[in-house]
């Protein structure tokens, strides 16, 4: 053998024995750890940011957009909770979450909240299978929350160590650990999954229980630990939650009023960032201002936060019967992400530029040790440096929510605006501020905004046919189920739908009736909640309801009764069911009392005279709602407003564009929407906020839902409403806006670190940033004023200092472009005019996106 061949073997032995050692390191980084500082994922540590997403709440056809703009704006961890039921895969998507390049945390629960159903995730592969060998085979289910059947249970008690649930609890748990095992979508097997939880908030329902809730959260913890998932488990809310398991924060400020991990090797973790809060019925809108989000991000991360996650990112729709008692089918809306997928500035940008300022202080926030300098009352710097390098990050917090500050750090002067933090990566220049500047009144941040609007479709209204189809009132006779009392309506419908019909009828002579003319009989109704309508002899008389706060209510209306038989029908309704508090298997709802007053004879007590009982309403079982079932009603030509209980179908084709797409339902009152089949949910526009408007008007369509013409529209309204008034809408956010104030930080993205020290991409100077949805252009300037103009986004009046020329330069920089940035100088809006010299100059730019010919 040649010397050659000797040293080409040797080259292959040794370059085969490192391949192997580098894949034993590989193999040893592998997967997720954690220590005091942060999660350690595949041996990298990492700052996250993480964006809740809950996929069923948007149609799967909608899924790589929401990915590709949280993405865009710095996310890089999804959280979901999960679901099921038909399209609603989650192998597929949390597959698509790691194609996205993106991590995900999995929030097993079972009992999640999230304004869902009775508040749980769903058991549905186990206990479908349960099902086939039980009583309840021929059940259906709710597909989002906990099957209704798990409350009958014998001696079963939920969230507590009740034998019974744990039992139950543990099957689900691990079906679900072995499903993404299955799929290898846990970090250590190269899938996307770095984090899962265990319960929800258990905190705020453990001292009910006593003793038995702390056993409880001491099993659930060694549980989950024990199905060697791969990756760390956390329960949020849970001072006392057992090691290994991480202790989480759910909140508006974590980082002050989390008092942090409840052992010092582990990291500090926010599961619920609140972008807002969800709405029900009867709710005025929900607010919360970018600024006042940043801020308290900012501040968690100042303070050895490592993992930050939004709820919600994305918006959502509460599709079907889904949402939680009352519950609006617009989910959070006021996300960074709104119920359409769109961008909702200036929250998404102004989260996009945080979240590049915190990764520029990546190495010293997750290296360098941490300090606190005082700088002033209320001021204070909170500093990272690793020691023997210039690694250093600080961040100058004004915690005085009234007035700004001037401080002086490391022999630099700095302005803080109020209740502001100011984010300096290399401990000398600041990249980003979570308000603005000080001449900005009102605020205003560097990140664009823009207005969300409504537009009628042309083609989807073309046209409308509106036929109606009456639902009829059952009598005692129609409703065989025969109890002494009204019975407890979650245990009559077992969630297979929102109404219960209770029946009774009642005889009375002549000498029971009132005698004075215009004098009545009053039906008195004590209900559990949520809603009931009231018919007599087979007439609606009335209809009353609770709230989320109070959901029992008493029904009290004059009545007219007649000589002989009287029947009595009430349809009983739930708005979703109880998705929080303790003992969730005890919740009651329907008719609890009945009596008659006024009476010649007294007060009739009729809650024992003995009722009929009927699941469900006839359209819902005859699925008018879809073609084959649409043909099993006769239906008639609308003629304007109906009468209660009244089914109306019409046939629209989609509408025009990619735009989403609603419908606006102002005109009608309370009920159900169908789009070819498919439900779109609640609508309740006669319940109506202290602003006196529907908490919400406008229902989602996806446009997944829709063929190109054709398409099922199906209404069932319960009180009575004028379709006639109905329409087809798209929504857009293509009015921009940039407002810049002189002093205004220039974006952060002008900035990039090089050796630890932070340089200036961009040198030019402050410039107003615009820029448009993919696709679309700027086709019009709407306004531009240089000089005082005062307003927000859709509503800018000129002030009494202006550029006369300023329209006509900010159009030629923008017009036709997707994006586009204005120089905010004085030499190109004032041209040697000196122009109101001692005016503070503000330049605001409001602009039209479309696509080339809007």
């Amino acid at each position: 053998m040649s010397l050659q061949t000797h040293m080409l073997i040797l080259i292959i032995v040794l370059f085969l024995l490192s391949s192997s050692a580098l894949s034993q390191d590989e193999k040893k980084e592998k997967g997720v750890t954690y220590d005091g500082r942060s999660l350690i994922i595949n041996g990298k540590r990492e700052l996250l940011f993480s964006g809740s997403v809950h996929y069923p709440r948007a149609s799967p056809e909608m899924w790589q957009g929401i990915f590709d703009k949280a993405k865009e704006g710095g996310i890089n961890v999804i959280q979901t909770y999960y679901n099921f039921e038909g399209n609603y895969d989650l192998v597929k998507f949390i597959k698509m979450i790691g194609d996205s390049g993106l991590y995900a945390t999995l929030r097993l629960g079972p009992f999640i909240q999230a304004e869902w159903n009775y508040g749980y995730t769903l058991f549905i592969f186990y206990f479908i299978l349960k099902l086939k060998s039980t009583k309840f085979a021929n059940t259906r289910l709710n597909f989002n929350g906990l099957p209704i059947w798990l409350r009958d249970v014998q001696n079963i008690t939920f969230r507590t160590n009740s034998e019974p649930f744990k039992y139950h609890m543990e099957k689900f748990v691990k079906m679900i650990i072995d499903k993404m095992k299955d799929a290898k979508l846990f970090a250590p097997q190269g899938g996307p999954i770095i984090l899962a939880q265990i319960e929800n908030e258990y905190n705020t329902i453990q001292p009910a229980f006593e003793a038995e809730g702390s056993k409880y959260i001491q099993w659930a913890g060694k549980m989950a630990v024990g199905l060697n998932a791969g990756v760390p488990w956390m329960m949020c809310k849970q001072t006392d939650a057992p090691d290994p398991v991480i202790n989480a924060c759910n909140g508006r400020h974590c980082g002050d009023t989390f008092a942090g991990p409840n052992k010092p090797y582990k990291p500090s973790l926010w599961t619920e960032n609140w972008t807002a809060q969800f709405r029900v019925f009867g709710d005025p809108p929900s607010q919360r201002s970018a600024e006042d989000l940043a801020f308290s991000t900012a501040r968690f991360f100042s303070k050895d936060g490592s993992l930050a996650n939004y709820y919600m990112y994305f918006g959502g729709t509460n599709f079907g019967r889904t949402a939680a008692a009352f519950v609006t089918t617009r989910y959070y809306d006021e996300a960074p992400l709104d119920e359409y997928g769109l961008r909702r500035e200036p929250k998404w940008g102004h989260l996009r530029d945080l979240h590049t300022a915190l990764k520029l202080s990546k190495k010293a926030l997750l290296w360098g040790s941490a300090s606190v300098q005082i700088l002033g009352k209320g001021v204070e710097a909170q500093v990272y440096e690793k020691s023997g390098s210039n690694i250093c990050a600080a961040f100058l917090c004004n915690n005085n929510s009234r007035d700004a500050a001037t401080v002086t750090f490391r022999g630099s002067e700095y302005y803080l605006p109020r209740h502001s933090i100011s984010i300096l990566p290399d401990c000398k220049t600041v990249v980003y501020n979570t308000q603005t500047t000080r001449d900005s009144v009102p605020s205003q941040v560097v990140a664009q905004h823009n207005v969300r609007t409504f537009h009628r479709s042309k083609k989807a209204n073309k046209n409308f046919q509106w036929q109606m189809a009456q639902e009829k009132v059952p009598t005692y006779r129609d409703t065989p189920d025969r109890q002494k009392r009204p019975q407890e309506l979650i245990f009559m419908t077992k969630d297979t739908s929102d109404y219960l019909w209770y029946t009774t009828r009642i005889e009375l002579e002549r000498e029971d009736l009132p005698f004075k003319e215009n004098t009545k009989p009053v039906l008195e109704v004590a209900n559990l909640g949520h809603a009931m309508h009231t018919f007599v002899n087979g007439e609606f008389v009335g209809t009353g309801h609770g709230s989320k706060t109070e959901k029992s209510f008493v029904f009290t209306k004059a009545i007219p009764l007649k000589i002989g038989t009287n029947e009595i029908t009430l349809l009983g309704m739930t708005m979703g069911l109880p998705d929080s508090g303790v003992y969730l298997e005890r919740r009651m709802a329907g008719v609890h009392t009945v009596a008659l007053k006024g009476l010649m004879t007294g007060t009739l007590d009729i809650t024992q005279n003995g009722w009929g009982h009927k699941v469900g309403i006839d359209g819902e079982k005859l699925g008018v709602y879809t073609q084959e079932g649409s043909q099993k009603v006769k239906w008639k030509t609308s003629e304007g407003r109906g009468p209660p209980l009244t089914w109306y179908k019409a046939f629209f084709d989609e509408p025009e564009g990619q735009n989403p797409v609603v419908i606006e339902l102002s005109n009608m009152s309370k009920g159900m929407a169908w789009v070819n089949g498919k439900s779109i949910g609640r609508y309740w526009t006669s319940f109506l906020s202290p602003l006196g408007q529907p908490s919400q008007a406008a229902y989602h369509i996806p446009r997944s839902y829709m063929k190109p013409t054709e398409n099922l529209l199906v209404l069932f309204e319960e009180i009575g409403g004028n379709p006639e008034g109905i329409q087809i809408q798209t929504v857009t956010r293509d009015i921009i806006c940039s407002i810049i104030t002189e002093n205004h930080p220039a974006r952060v993205k002008s900035w990039e670190r090089k050796d630890s020290v932070i340089h200036s991409v961009d040198d030019t100077g402050t410039k107003a940033h615009l820029e448009c949805p993919k696709s679309k252009v700027i086709t019009k300037v709407h306004f531009a004023s240089y000089g005082n103009p005062i307003g927000v986004c859709g509503q800018f009046v000129e002030g009494d200092c202006k550029s006369s020329d300023a329209k006509n330069i900010v159009e030629q920089y923008c017009v036709g472009k997707q994006s586009c940035e204005v120089p905010f100088e004085h030499e190109v809006f004032d041209k040697g005019n000196n122009l109101c010299p001692d005016v503070k100059k503000t330049l605001a730019i409001q602009v039209k996106c479309g696509r080339g010919k809007d």
